[in-house]
């Protein structure tokens, strides 16, 4: 029986255990968006999983509205990256760059221009800013004469993630960011060639995949996806449909693994009554397929058992227990996080939450 300890090849990538680290944002980096020494630790404390995926990271300035939080559009984030790479590498660890474009979440404090959109509706909620939340502007419809230059810009952050010494990059297509919002019918009200069928809306997630998948190959190419339920306003009346669609466009690209955050009736972030759509996916990509959201070492392993996951990707978990493969391993209580830290800019909620060999005996 295959087991959370067993290795699985993602790809170009052979990871050592089938426990991912899922993206978490942090806002550790500058208001210039450029990665900071502290995130070398954090990282690097972290290299025991199978495979970190990065915090969500600007494909441009346009794409990330999200304050202190790092990018892949200049070399000199290039550069602030290498030694976070390096450290993940030396410690026997793997790691992608997820690639980031907010869409109409993102605020115009932070990118200095309207946010952009399938469609002009404003998201409910509020923005992050540097000068504390704000209501979300109403966004201007993405031109089908922008796309083109759109797609170079997701090649180049992939040229760029590789430059930097990751593994492999993971196209952020999920939870009503700019790929989420073309997706869905909920935002996506377009009449051109981008709206309408779930062909027409899956048809910007291909582009922009195949276009990565030409910059760095096909190996060494990720994407997530939220495929049930309401994500930041975000919401479609057929994922069945949807999905399947998406599913299907992504093997064929043959990518190196597809990972789902899909929501529980009873999640501790965003909840949702509509079922998992990961056993319909799981029949239209025969790739490795990773879930997310809200799993235990026990419920897990029996999706690793049922056949529809390859792998699990943890994220609160990983943040507050940077040794969370031994701790699920040998069955040792976890750190809880504390959620009041999630995005500061110090070391304090961040890197010093102790290991199992850290923490003094009771």
């Amino acid at each position: 029986m295959t087991t959370l300890f067993d290795p699985v090849q993602l790809g170009a990538v052979s990871a050592s255990n089938r426990i991912l680290m899922a993206p978490l944002t942090r806002a550790r980096a500058t208001r210039d968006h450029v990665p900071t020494p502290i995130m070398v630790d954090y990282y690097r404390q972290r290299a025991s999983a199978g495979l970190i995926i990065s915090e969500a990271t600007g494909i441009s300035r346009q794409g990330l509205g999200w304050p202190y939080a790092p990018g892949l559009w200049s070399e000199e984030q290039v550069e602030a990256w290498k030694p976070v790479t390096a450290a993940v590498h030396e410690a026997g660890g793997r790691i992608f760059a997820q690639l980031w474009h907010m869409g109409r979440l993102v605020d115009q404090s932070v990118t200095g221009e309207q946010p952009v959109s399938s469609s002009p509706i404003a998201a409910p909620g509020h923005a992050h800013s540097y000068e504390g939340n704000k209501p979300y502007e109403t966004p201007r419809p993405l031109g089908v004469s922008e796309i083109p230059a759109l797609l170079e810009t997701y090649k180049t952050a992939a040229r760029n993630a590789i430059a930097a010494g990751f593994d492999g990059v993971q196209i952020h297509a999920a939870n009503g960011y700019l790929i989420d919002e073309f997706l869905r019918d909920g935002v996506n009200h377009r009449e051109d060639d981008y709206g309408g069928s779930p062909e027409n809306r899956v048809r910007l997630l291909r582009e922009v995949t195949a276009a990565v998948v030409d910059a760095i190959g096909a190996d060494r190419t990720a994407v997530r996806l939220s495929p049930n339920g309401v994500t930041q306003g975000t919401d479609d009346s057929d994922p069945a449909s949807l999905f399947s669609v998406a599913a299907k466009a992504l093997d064929d690209l043959g990518i190196a693994f597809l990972e789902l955050r899909e929501l529980t009736p009873t999640g501790t972030y965003g909840a949702s009554d509509v079922p998992p759509q990961s056993p319909l996916i799981r029949q239209h990509f025969r790739g490795p397929l990773i879930l997310n959201s809200d799993y235990t070492a026990e419920t897990a392993q029996a999706a690793l058992d049922s056949g529809v996951a390859d792998g699990i990707a943890f994220g609160r978990p990983f943040l507050a227990n940077p040794d969370l493969v031994e701790r699920l391993r040998t069955g040792a209580p976890l750190n809880e996080w504390d959620t009041s830290t999630f995005y500061t800019q110090g070391t304090e909620g961040y890197t010093d939450y102790p290991t199992l060999e850290a923490q003094p005996v009771a």
